[in-house]
């Protein structure tokens, strides 16, 4: 059969993709379970001819990947556009965002919804549907039917992680440069484990993997770094230390193999804060930027946010980190619609406090499936999941839209808008663009990353009206 692999725009009215644009990790995944069926992967990300390629491939099925909620409107039509063009085709969507707000694709344009992991539900699909059988047979999907959506049945998640085989990079071969973390190029995902043992209440992702988590052995994630040819990888896990012992044996066994890379990891400060040892040892196998989720610059707020630390966690995780002058430090902290003035100025001194290199700031997101949804729906201001990006309010703000954008940006500029941080960083772009490292249109982006963020204007455009806002705070 036919299988045309779709990756969306990210379709938000904001975002970071001239900053970070990863491969499609996922859909490189599902096509290494189809291995006998002729596979297309389409990034229109990358290229926006979707009908073009449709007309030329003529598709039996296509599988749109939707992990992120504020890409549901653009999956929904790139669905429309498939149906338009291919009507015979079974059009399938997947992804964090799809299983766990199934309702959202619940249109003519998509015949089923992937619940929970899509590898073995994908695979027996293809199956059912190359044999002419009733998908109802597939556990793990809702199927759309005239009388409405049909669950199939769950299915439990993939008991053996090291089973599933290796995703087929080469799909997306021809153009691997195109994908990029900051000034990081070419750049690969790799995935180690699935699921975080830790509760958040604005996460989803643990609510996707049933609270459980789940390993690679060492062995099959150094086989799998062993193949990938880019020299910049990050590890997609939620919490790569999740498992300390693990993380020191992969490290180990990469540098007895002699896989040099750069790599990046997504950790916790408790983990880095109690094990500084882990990070000696990766660092000695090439870990060179770190992203942290510190969130809050107060024992109430993390506590609010279920975090499950301390604020001062944070300060003794950047000691540890500011050993190594190579290491970056990517740390998110999020900002409440609730904020006054004195809580954004508490947390600008909490930032600068800790000298990270690269601070993020993104707004408290009720994302569906997560804790915080089921709390906080009855307040959103607006359905427009093109505005649930981190970088909008989607919740009433005390200050006012206008205020709190101009707040909001003024973190931004007194993290990054300093003349001496660029002159200090200037010799190092120059050394960057002579080796050819990355592109000076790639530096171009991360530059005009910086001013959007920096200016409250880009938030004001696409911000809902104030009159539409209702202040739970007064009163």
């Amino acid at each position: 059969m036919r299988i045309m692999l779709i990756q969306p725009p990210a379709g938000g009215y904001l975002g970071y993709e001239k900053l970070v644009k990863t491969e499609p990790l996922g859909l490189e995944a599902l096509a290494a379970v189809v291995p006998t069926h002729e596979i297309e992967l389409f990034d229109m990300r990358l290229d926006s001819k979707l009908e073009a390629a449709l007309d030329r491939f003529c598709p039996d099925i296509c599988a749109i990947s939707c992990s992120f909620t504020m890409s549901v409107p653009a999956a929904l039509a790139c669905a429309q556009t498939i149906r338009r063009t291919c009507p015979g085709a079974f059009i399938v969507v997947g992804g964090v965002h799809a299983s766990i707000s199934p309702a959202d694709f619940a249109c003519s344009a998509v015949d089923a919804v992937v619940k929970g992991e899509g590898e073995v539900t994908f695979a027996e699909l293809v199956q059912v549907l190359e044999d002419g059988r009733d998908p109802r047979a597939v556990r793990g999907l809702y199927l759309n039917t005239e009388s409405g959506q049909i669950f199939t049945g769950a299915r439990p998640l993939v008991d053996d992680l090291d089973r599933l085989p290796l995703p087929r990079r080469n799909l997306g071969k021809r153009r691997k440069r195109d994908y990029y973390f900051n000034l990081w190029r070419p750049f690969a995902l790799v995935e180690t484990a699935r699921g975080c043992s830790h509760h958040c209440v604005f996460c989803s992702v643990w609510r996707f993997y049933q609270g459980k988590v789940r390993y690679k052995s060492p062995e099959r994630v150094v086989a799998e770094l062993a193949q990938v040819d880019a020299p910049y990888v990050l590890f997609t896990d939620d919490n790569f230390l999740g498992d300390i012992s693990r993380a020191k044996r992969i490290a180990e066994l990469l540098c007895a193999h002699g896989i040099e890379k750069k790599y990046a990891m997504q950790v916790r400060a408790d983990d880095v804060a109690e094990h500084p040892e882990v990070i000696d040892q990766w660092h000695e196998a090439g870990l060179r930027h770190v992203l942290i989720g510190f969130e809050a610059s107060t024992d109430a707020g993390l506590a609010n946010l279920r975090k499950d630390t301390k604020a001062q966690t944070a300060q003794e995780a950047m000691r540890v980190l500011r050993r190594f002058s190579d290491i970056g430090v990517t740390g998110s902290f999020i900002v409440d619609p609730s904020f006054g003035k004195e809580d954004f100025a508490r947390l600008r001194d909490y930032v600068a406090s800790l000298g990270i290199s690269s601070p993020q700031f993104t707004v408290l997101t009720p994302l569906p499936g997560t804790v915080l949804y089921h709390a906080m729906k009855h307040k959103l201001v607006t359905r427009d999941y093109r505005l649930f990006d981190f970088l909008h309010a989607v919740l009433p703000t005390r200050m006012g839209c206008v205020e709190f954008y101009r707040e909001f940006a003024n973190l931004y500029r007194a993290a990054y808008a300093k003349k001496q941080d660029l002159l200090r960083k200037l010799p190092s772009f120059l050394r960057g663009l002579a080796s050819r490292a990355y592109t000076l249109s790639q530096l171009r982006g991360v530059v005009q990353t910086f001013k959007m963020v920096c200016d409250p204007d880009a938030y004001l455009e696409s911000c809902p009206e104030e009159e539409e806002l209702l202040d739970p705070y007064s009163g």
